[in-house]
């Protein structure tokens, strides 16, 4: 796939941000990734808008020019290719990028040994391959700067085994724990390292990932709220940022539920949830 790179075009050039105020997004096309651009638009920070889909890539950067004069680059590149990643991997290397958001992912649902292999695979190289290494990028800028931000997007799945929905929810426990690790890492060095686990957003997710959210009764956020939230979080230095108060509960009450109960309950949740369940 042809990663290019390419800024919209515009009647009026927009003002160049504030020194440090530049944030690359990935998953910037839709759901909470579009959140990020839209608030951080309005904040004054200058966007580096990464996702596989340039035509709404292209349309989100005159729309954030237009509405609030942020100057945007668009990156395409579809992060289960490792060409691609490289790209993302060498704009971050230019060092004027203050804030991260690792927002890129996918999920499945369904009986494991029933999926195509091919896409649980194709789901590590994104959910974790990539966001492993544009976070190293990030850090070798950031730490030696001694300042900057990184907000890995998790899910409040990460907190226990999600059966049919396994592959997906391990590699959010792994963006979990990676995350609280880098966050202890790198603070010493003014850089701050946060996970966003939110519960069920309202997004194209749910339908790339064969969920019916009809059948799923439990507590949604808006992904403008998940944005907010998480943006706050890493404004304060948290490590975990769990979106609303049912989630919160939810993930309290794993911690203390037996494991086995946990899985059992998460399976079942998730294979209602399954479009043809």
């Amino acid at each position: 796939m042809t990663v290019t790179e390419q800024k919209p075009r515009s009647r009026k050039k927009a003002p160049e941000p504030p020194a440090g105020k530049r944030a690359l997004i990935t998953g910037a096309s839709s759901g909470i990734g579009q959140a990020f651009a839209r608030q951080l638009a309005r904040k004054g920070y200058s966007l580096v808008l990464v996702a596989r889909r340039k035509d709404r890539l292209d349309a989100l950067a005159a729309e954030l020019q237009a509405a609030n004069g942020a100057a945007c680059e668009v990156l395409e590149a579809d992060l289960c290719r490792p060409e691609a990643v490289a790209a993302v991997e060498k704009r971050l290397r230019q060092g004027d990028v203050s804030l991260l958001v690792n927002s890129a992912g996918f999920g499945t649902q369904g009986a494991f040994a029933q999926l195509p292999l091919d896409r649980e695979l194709e789901e590590i190289d994104v959910n974790v391959r990539a966001l492993t290494r544009l976070t190293h990028a990030a850090l070798e800028m950031m730490v030696p700067a001694g300042r900057g931000t990184i907000i890995n997007v998790a899910s409040t799945g990460a907190f226990q085994p999600v059966p049919h929905m396994a592959t997906y929810a391990a590699t959010k426990a792994y963006v979990l724990s990676f995350s609280e690790a880098l966050h202890e890492e790198a603070k010493r060095y003014g850089v701050t390292v946060t996970c966003l686990c939110p519960g069920p957003v309202k997004t194209e997710f749910q339908q790339v990932a064969g969920v019916d959210q009809s059948r799923l009764k439990v507590g949604w956020t808006d992904p403008e709220k998940v944005a907010k939230a998480a943006l706050k979080g890493a404004a304060r230095g948290q490590a975990i940022v769990v979106p609303g108060g049912m989630n919160r509960a939810g993930v309290a009450a794993v911690k203390v539920m037996p494991r086995f109960v946990a899985r059992k309950v998460a399976g079942a949740v998730f294979e209602r949830a399954g479009m043809q369940g």
